[in-house]
């Protein structure tokens, strides 16, 4: 029974919010009894959530009172402002945004790859948890389950980032210049200061409040946590790309050891993965919508054939609905949560 559980929603009205609340009602917590927060401009919306309909309130203290589980799906700057009540509170809290990673004691966390960081174990004192990046997990995911079939000798990617990543506001300015170049206007730039539209960047302009290299240290740094010093570092560039939704990947990975094409395949057939064997439905931001598993493919890297069957060097091409895997990972990671609770009882 899991209906005696009360959960609310900080970010509501947001993109990860919505993605979240609909995860929730498919998920072992769909019973339990939803808050859903905002700021004023999302008062009074309705949102569904599992069987039911609510709507969103105001953040204030009092909202946080006998909750068990706090999801922060808002930005950074609201999770800062009101983790600390929800905690006070005796909820467990579990930030989308990123804003607790600097925060003392607590943990980046991604279930499916790797319950705790280094040193560090999560237990009551834990004051919060951060949701690991769907991308850093996504990485994290493939690595090991590489790894354990054969030692890696090394690992790179490309990583394409989506404006649904940073929020309604990027995605309304890629529309809009879209729409500035096709009819030959003036392009908005107040969230990338550069055009991204029709176009792949790795940096921004000097006003942009979007960050690349910031977010891709993050990746690099989530992924450190998750995969531990057993496998070799792993190389990351970030690319924003002309997509309003979906990671897409490029990946290189190279063996120690020479190995057959199709063990590869065949250690990826996990519960995260879908692989894609023949030229039909590949890996794309439009296959992967939707889907709670990561799309893969997976080629020889050419020059690295070194004897008849088997490859040293191999080619991913992969895709995830980017809000879809960080709402599920976010609940996974309240379902560790869920195991140093007595059931509906706040601490």
């Amino acid at each position: 029974m899991n209906g005696n559980w009360k959960i609310a929603i900080v970010g509501a009205a947001s993109l990860r919010g919505k993605e979240l609340n609909e995860a929730l009602g498919e998920s072992v917590f769909a019973e339990a009894s939803f808050t859903l927060l905002d700021d004023e401009e999302a008062l009074g919306q309705l949102e569904a959530v599992a069987d039911e309909v609510t709507f969103i309130q105001r953040i204030e203290a009092a909202a946080f009172i006998g909750m068990d589980f706090v999801f922060f799906a808002s930005d950074a700057a609201v999770t800062r402002k009101h983790w600390k009540t929800a905690q006070k509170a005796g909820a467990s809290v579990i930030d989308l945004s990123g804003a607790l990673e600097s925060e003392p004691g607590v943990l980046i966390l991604a279930p499916w790859v790797r319950e705790e960081r280094e040193g560090a174990t999560l237990n009551l004192d834990t004051p919060a948890v951060v949701s690991a990046h769907p991308a850093a997990v996504a990485l994290s995911l493939l690595l090991k389950s590489l790894n354990a079939l054969s030692p890696l000798r090394s690992a790179s990617a490309t990583v394409l980032e989506p404006a649904s990543e940073e929020g309604r506001a990027a995605m309304d300015e890629l529309h809009q210049q879209t729409v500035s170049l096709l009819s030959f206007q003036t392009l908005p730039r107040a969230i990338y200061d550069a055009q991204v539209a029709f176009n792949l960047l790795p940096v921004f302009g000097e006003e942009s409040k979007v960050n690349l290299d910031a977010i891709e240290t993050r990746i690099l740094d989530h992924c450190r946590v998750l995969l531990g010093p057993e496998l070799p570092p792993l190389a990351v560039q970030l690319i924003q790309a002309p997509v309003f939704h979906g990671y897409t990947f490029s990946i290189y990975i190279e063996f120690a050891t020479p190995i057959a094409l199709e063990r590869v395949d065949a250690a990826l057939e996990d519960e995260h993965f879908d692989v894609v064997l023949g030229d039909l439905d590949l890996p794309s931001n439009l296959t992967a919508s939707g889907q709670a598993d990561i799309v893969v493919r997976v080629r020889s890297a050419r020059a690295s054939v070194q004897e008849p069957g088997k490859v040293s060097g191999i080619w991913i091409w992969a895709a995830l609905d980017n809000l879809k895997f960080s709402a599920l990972n976010a609940i996974a990671c309240a379902q560790e949560l869920r195991r140093l609770r007595p059931q509906g009882k706040v601490q």
